[in-house]
């Protein structure tokens, strides 16, 4: 009898193991950046907070330098789209290509402050964008703020649209930089993040412009002597899976996505917040050289691209949502 009791148990301990094992998922979650980014501390932190909330039934595997679809963004975005990763975490000026409204976010000088910028992605419009990428088989899961975005070259100190003429400087794969740039002057180059070090190291590109944790992340102060805080150009994230890879969770894993992504969000910004110090002491350690903007030569920045309204509306492709942008950060 104690034996037959003895294996009743064990077949029941057997069959809660089972049962515990068949919960047990993992999910890939791509970065485009290195694993001491911003984004991919947060992905981190995005997935931790997800292990914790599912007692580690569902876990995120980070995966950064966009080594799973080769670094090429547009590639990546296909791939969400078709199944072979699960989830992506992409920058909304990208997704732009996919789908024009995001361009909306990315027109230079239009947020005060992240802040707003937060309060937008969370807000009407940052709906209306988020649920938009279903249309390309995309589950965007949220919008992640990320800080603003600043010029580094290797040629000298920029302080008004002038000293960025003549300048070869690489920008996203979105035609929205292309005519801010071009309208100072220089010569912007679409390029493949991963492709930017050797373009600078080379010479073929002068500079590039992006948040100013990416130079540090990315190592850029040792091809890159100048760093101007220009806060030109707003950006986000989207936070994204695979539809049916995601509707295939158990509700309570796809609500511990959820939770966890907005909960990683608040995170973010603060981290995002004490980071910029630290990011500019260890550009200046490392040699770089750095401008800030006085408020009127701000201005003359700011000049350019409301000049450019028309033609931002235009690269946006609907014009009652470009207005609703312009009317929530009270610019229309």
């Amino acid at each position: 009898m104690l034996h037959k009791t003895l294996g009743t148990l064990a077949a029941a301990a057997m069959l809660l193991c089972g049962t515990a094992l068949a919960r047990a998922e993992t999910l890939t979650l791509s970065t485009p950046d290195s694993d001491v980014s911003e984004i991919t501390v947060a992905a981190n932190h995005f997935a931790k907070l997800v292990s914790d909330k599912t007692k580690g039934e569902l876990t995120l595997k980070v995966f950064p330098n966009g080594t799973l679809y080769g670094g090429d963004p547009s590639a990546g975005v296909k791939q969400l789209a078709g199944g072979s990763l699960d989830g992506l975490i992409l920058s909304t000026s990208l997704y732009a290509t996919f789908e024009p409204k995001f361009s909306a976010i990315a027109v230079p000088y239009l947020f005060n402050d992240v802040d707003q910028l937060r309060s937008y992605l969370g807000g009407t419009q940052g709906d209306t964008l988020r649920t938009g990428l279903s249309d390309i088989g995309i589950e965007a899961i949220d919008l992640w703020s990320r800080p603003f975005r600043q010029i580094t070259n290797s040629k000298r100190p920029i302080h008004t649209p002038e000293d960025v003429k003549g300048l070869k400087l690489r920008v996203p794969n979105n035609p929205l930089w292309v005519k801010f740039f071009g309208a100072m002057g220089a010569a912007p180059t679409p390029m493949a993040f991963a492709e930017v070090y050797n373009a600078l190291q080379l010479g073929v590109v002068d500079g590039q412009e992006n948040p100013v944790n990416v130079p540090v992340s990315a190592r850029l102060y040792e091809v890159q002597k100048h760093l101007t805080m220009s806060n030109h150009i707003a950006d986000a994230w989207v936070v994204g899976f695979n539809p049916a890879r995601f509707e295939a969770l158990s509700e309570p894993h796809k609500a511990a996505i959820r939770e966890a992504a907005v909960e990683t969000e608040t995170w973010k910004a603060e981290n995002d917040a004490a980071d910029i110090a630290k990011s500019l002491e260890t550009l200046k350690t490392n040699g770089m050289e750095i401008t800030e903007l006085q408020p009127a030569e701000r201005e003359a920045f700011v000049t350019v691209a409301k000049g450019l309204y028309g033609e931002f509306a235009g690269l946006v492709k609907d014009q009652a949502f470009f207005d609703a942008t312009l009317a929530f950060v009270g610019k229309k």
